[in-house]
């Protein structure tokens, strides 16, 4: 194994950076068979409701929010995970203290493998 195998959440010069939207980003570690996405939300930021065919799969490191999937709205905080198909429309909206998720996607998401902006999917 070689260092590019081993990586810390807290140094923000790893990973791919994605500016998904205003007061949120990304950094993105793409695996060959799924890929990790550490997504950093500021206080009340919303991402757009949004889809893609990899399933993906949420944890929440710190704060709290909204998970929007598939027309439901469930209160989320520390702690608490969820799975999402693929395919389902999804989003979240961030509490006053702001979030921070873990997100894994299986598989790779093509379109986060650079540097880019947006959520991607439909």
């Amino acid at each position: 194994m070689t260092e590019r195998n081993f990586f810390n959440l807290s140094d923000l010069d790893q990973g791919i950076a994605r500016e998904l939207t205003t007061g949120i980003s990304a950094r993105v570690f793409p695996g060959d068979q799924a890929m990790l996405s550490l997504v950093t939300l500021v206080p009340n930021a919303e991402g757009k409701i949004h889809d893609h065919p990899e399933e993906q799969w949420g944890v929440m490191l710190e704060g709290d929010g909204v998970r929007i999937q598939d027309g439901r709205e469930v209160l989320v905080k520390a702690g608490d995970f969820w799975r999402t198909p693929g395919g389902v429309p999804h989003g979240l909206r961030a509490g006053v203290q702001g979030a921070k998720v873990l997100d894994v996607f299986a598989p790779p998401r093509e379109e986060y493998k650079k540097t880019g902006q947006g959520f991607g999917g439909t």
